[in-house]
């Protein structure tokens, strides 16, 4: 069985100016260069996993449910964006 996973539960995802962002506070105050954009797809991905636990497999869940791609290329995706959250510290 596959590991899961948790979206930091510090970050919001806000929609600014039709742009999906996530601004890391980090300890002490904002840096703005932290400051990370999303798609539309990749917004409602980390919205459905907010607060929950979950693995590649309920990534791929997500797409196909919601979203015309075949299984190949939901798990292509679902490898990718897990590789940027973790890439960026986004999961914990």
């Amino acid at each position: 069985m596959e590991p899961t996973m948790k979206l930091r539960n510090d970050l919001t995802l806000r929609k600014v100016a039709g742009e999906y962002i996530i601004v890391d506070p980090g300890k002490d105050m904002v840096d703005m260069s932290k400051v990370f954009t999303f798609n539309e797809t990749s917004a409602f991905i980390w919205e459905e996993l907010q607060g929950k636990e979950f693995n590649e497999e309920d990534i791929v869940a997500i797409l196909l449910e919601n979203y015309e791609v075949s299984i190949e290329i939901a798990q292509a995706d679902a490898r990718i964006l897990i590789d940027q959250f973790h890439k960026f510290g986004l999961i914990i």
